[in-house]
């Protein structure tokens, strides 16, 4: 499957964390036709995959403590899958998690990251895995409320979803080329677990390298899975500026690198 590089691009700027859903409006059939499709169709990578469940997820999101934080009404989820014996599992999830959710937002689908509180004994039952696979994090699907609740404008205010460290606190190296600022710029406003933006880049005139704060990880905040969301929405800037590079895997406490020297052209990811 090709990247719809100009659709999720949108989204990026589009997608707002949503955790209460209207129950009375189901999600159309096209629609879930759409997000199937591209969970069979889009694998990037042998060690992930993402599912759609249609069904109610409040058995799976029950594990969610404190009203503000609650997610309600939705009337779907995605769950986000990969193998525990792969390395690079954690980063992989992040970004093939977020192509579906960019491509819920374009579909005009709320959608809200759940990496840590969550129920996977109750998903396990509604889906099937095989081999060592595990389950990394699920998003509610649905129609967010028309406007955003006094929950969600508390529970946003206490994330501090809305504040973005500046692009020189996060990234080092040589000044960046058109297409970098263009990239860097859709990987800085990622999301992360507590907005915790957990990832840091290096430039040099033919790459961008994404490293992770610490090696240290765990599974209620993930910094590697945080950073593969940022993989993702740094490759669709670069894209969309007209850079079709290709991902290095790395070891940790690096995570990749986007590499675009004129050798490689329009190579695709691997």
């Amino acid at each position: 499957m090709e990247i719809p590089v100009s659709t999720w691009y949108q989204a990026i700027f589009q997608r707002k964390s949503r955790r209460s859903f209207r129950p009375d409006r189901p999600i159309a059939e096209d629609q879930f036709t759409r997000l199937e499709n591209l969970s069979r169709d889009f694998r990037p990578f042998s060690d992930t995959r993402v599912e759609v469940v249609r069904q109610v997820p409040d058995s799976v999101l029950r594990g969610i403590i404190g009203s503000y934080g609650r997610i309600t009404g939705a009337t779907a989820y995605a769950v986000m899958i990969g193998a525990a014996s792969s390395p690079a599992s954690r980063e992989h999830v992040g970004y093939i998690g977020e192509a579906l959710l960019l491509e819920a937002t374009a579909l005009g689908l709320g959608t809200c990251w759940v990496s840590g509180m969550f129920r996977a004994d109750a998903v396990q039952k509604q889906i099937q895995m095989t081999g060592d696979e595990r389950i990394f994090a699920v998003t509610p699907l649905g129609y967010g409320e028309r406007d955003f609740t006094a929950k969600e404008k508390i529970y946003i205010g206490m994330a501090g979803s809305r504040k973005r460290k500046s692009l020189s606190s996060i990234m080092e190296g040589t000044p960046p080329l058109v297409w970098q600022e263009k990239a860097l710029e859709a990987a800085r406003i990622a999301p992360s677990a507590r907005n915790r933006q957990p990832w840091r880049f290096q430039v040099t005139p033919e790459a961008i390298t994404i490293q992770s704060e610490t090696s240290r990880d765990d599974d209620r905040y993930p910094q590697r899975l945080d950073c593969g969301i940022a993989m993702l929405h740094l490759e669709l800037g670069a894209r969309f500026a007209g850079a079709a590079g290709r991902w290095v895997p790395l070891e940790s406490p690096q995570v990749a690198r986007y590499e675009y020297p004129d050798r490689i052209g329009s190579a695709q990811i691997r």
